[in-house]
Formats: structure tokens, C-alpha cells, sequence
């Protein structure tokens, strides 16, 4: 599995949108995993997802327990709309919590009028759990498992069409 993982798509919306999608947790809450994401856009600045009741609940279900912070990191770089760069590091799941923090790189680029090109790039050095999780499964897609991929279709879904991938 490779330790750079790189995922790409394009959407029709201005750049200053998309990044507030990404950052601002009254939007980020809204699709992917659903779980809000708090960033301190600033070098140095705190990053944390937070789980959901829904997480929580599941996981009561099924025998185990889910922290309140199931993700955290720091911001290393941001230079708003464009690029983000923060470490990562995802708590809810013993054998990723057990890993260094990874690199987490999003990229947004003008790709014509009106359409962006979104870019994330992970670096999942010495984290294999990391690794498998972010890459996600098709099969598994459905049940939260889709990784990066099923995440950026999502966030594309919901700017585009204002529904995410689950809305009937």
C-alpha cells in the first residue's frame, strides 16, 4: 500500500466556497462522515472532529466505545482558499490511534470557469492503519467506509446539487 495516497475531483464552485465547506463545521458536518471538524486557521492552529451521537450510538450497539475526539491535528500551513496542510491522526479506532500523526495536503485550483480542482494528498508514512482506512473500500461505502474518495464525491454532491450521496 503506498504511503502517499493521492485523490482528485473536480467541482463546479468558486474556490472561497469550497474551502469554507471544508473548514467551516456548520458546512463539514453536512456530508462525508458527518461529524463536525473545528480548525484554527493559523500555523500552529488546532484541528479536531468531534463524533456524532450517531457514531456513538453505533458503537454503543456493537460493543465498543467511540471517543469524543475521534480525529485531531495541527495546522502547518494555510493559505485560504487554496491549500491547507495540517497533520492527522484519527482516535476512534485503537489501531490508528496507536500511529504517528500523518500529512494531510488540500489543494483547490481554478480548472476553468467556475470549476475547481480539488486535490487531497495524504502521507500515511509508518501508518498502515491509516493507510487502509483513508483508502476506504467501494463495498463498504455505503456503511461510512468509502475513505477520501466517497468523502470528496460527497462534498462535490452537496455544492453542486445541495444533497450529499445519501439523500433520497
Amino acid at each position: 500500500m503506498s504511503t502517499t495516497q493521492v485523490y482528485r475531483i473536480w467541482i463546479k464552485a468558486a474556490p472561497e466556497k469550497i474551502w469554507t465547506a471544508i473548514t467551516d463545521p456548520e458546512w463539514n458536518a453536512r456530508y462525508g462522515y458527518a461529524a463536525p471538524q473545528f480548525y484554527e486557521l493559523k500555523k500552529g492552529g488546532r484541528f479536531y472532529s468531534t463524533a456524532t451521537q450517531e457514531m456513538k450510538d453505533y458503537a454503543a450497539a456493537n460493543g465498543f466505545e467511540v471517543p469524543d475526539t475521534i480525529v485531531e491535528g495541527e495546522i502547518l500551513e494555510v493559505d485560504a482558499p487554496r491549500r491547507l496542510v495540517q497533520t492527522w491522526r484519527m482516535l476512534m479506532d485503537p489501531s490508528t490511534a496507536s500511529e504517528p500523526f500523518t500529512t494531510l495536503t488540500t489543494e483547490i485550483e481554478d480548472a476553468g470557469p467556475g470549476v475547481c480542482r480539488v486535490t487531497i494528498t495524504h502521507e500515511v508514512a509508518g501508518a498502515p492503519a491509516h493507510a487502509a482506512m483513508i483508502q476506504g473500500s467501494p463495498e463498504a461505502a455505503a456503511e461510512g467506509g468509502g475513505g477520501w474518495a466517497w468523502v470528496l464525491s460527497d462534498l462535490k454532491s452537496l455544492l453542486e446539487t445541495g444533497k450529499v450521496l445519501a439523500d433520497n
